[in-house]
């Protein structure tokens, strides 16, 4: 999409979905700034609302409420809640 070759069309869910996403890797940057940032994501966790799931096994299975929720997790422990 960057470089101007996309030719689909991004709905309002698209939009939001990516704009989290990318809020989402930009603050696990800016917490960890080496393999957690993406390791994180993929890592089974056992802090209250993952049950022992991974941060992406909860937003597939939440759907945009628990990318948001996933969101503010991480802002939250920048600091910046």
């Amino acid at each position: 999409m960057k470089a101007g070759t996309y030719k689909g069309v991004l709905d309002q869910d698209k939009v939001t979905r990516a704009s989290l996403l990318i809020g989402l890797f930009k603050g696990l940057r800016l917490l960890f700034n080496g393999p957690l940032t993406f390791g994180w994501p993929k890592t089974a966790n056992t802090g209250p609302g993952f049950n022992g799931k991974t941060p992406v096994q909860v937003m597939c299975e939440g759907g945009i409420p628990a990318m948001m929720k996933m969101r503010q997790h991480i802002d939250a422990l920048r600091g910046s809640v």
